[in-house]
């Protein structure tokens, strides 16, 4: 299996960890999604990362992509439990909705002239963000023998942070802050994907 990833993605570095952690054999193949490469838009019609090929095709979407992996492992991504699971899941959820608002951040920034860039809807985006990081720094989750999707969404969105908001986010999140360090001693490959990416 291949998966079309780019390095500052926090999707693809969602997935790419859950890979490691399973010890399920894929090769990454980086792209730029903004050359629209053949391999890019033939197996995903919207052009995003990341991207799973397999033997039968392809699975996009970052949360499509955990739930095959978690298929593929014979369900060792999720919990079992319904109610544990649905944890795992909301977790996912709520870090990946704080990566949505980060994106949008950057690419309001990043794509529209300055005397364009609207910043009350920056502002708006960055209020869910605030709202949301102290809920997570007020409510860690459990890091026990295993680790699930929702920890992996969430040092994804943390290492998200650390690049394009450095210094913006951890004053007073200092619980949230150090999960990481607690994150990597359960999945010992953290810091090497890190600096890799």
């Amino acid at each position: 299996m291949e998966l079309l990833y780019a390095p500052a993605s926090p999707y693809s570095a969602k997935v790419r960890m859950a890979a490691r952690y399973l010890d399920i054999g894929i090769t990454d193949v980086r792209v730029d999604t903004n050359a629209e490469p053949a391999t890019l838009i033939d197996n995903n019609p919207l052009g995003k990362i990341p991207v799973l090929l397999h033997e039968g095709g392809s699975v996009y979407d970052s949360v499509a992509i955990m739930h095959y992996l978690d298929r593929v492992s014979g369900g060792k991504l999720y919990p079992k439990k319904h109610a544990k699971r649905t944890e795992a899941e909301i977790l996912e959820a709520l870090c990946d909705g704080v990566t949505d608002c980060l994106l949008a951040i950057v690419y309001e920034k990043r794509f529209r002239p300055e005397e364009k860039v609207h910043q009350e809807w920056i502002d708006k985006q960055w209020r869910k963000v605030v709202k949301a990081l102290d809920f997570l720094n007020d409510n860690l989750p459990k890091t026990g023998k295993k680790l699930n999707g929702g920890h992996f969404a969430l040092a994804a969105m943390i290492g998200y942070l650390d690049l394009r908001f450095s210094g913006q986010w951890a004053d007073g999140r200092k619980r949230l802050a150090d999960w990481p360090e607690k994150f990597g001693k359960k999945f010992k490959q953290y810091t090497e994907l890190k600096s890799a990416a």
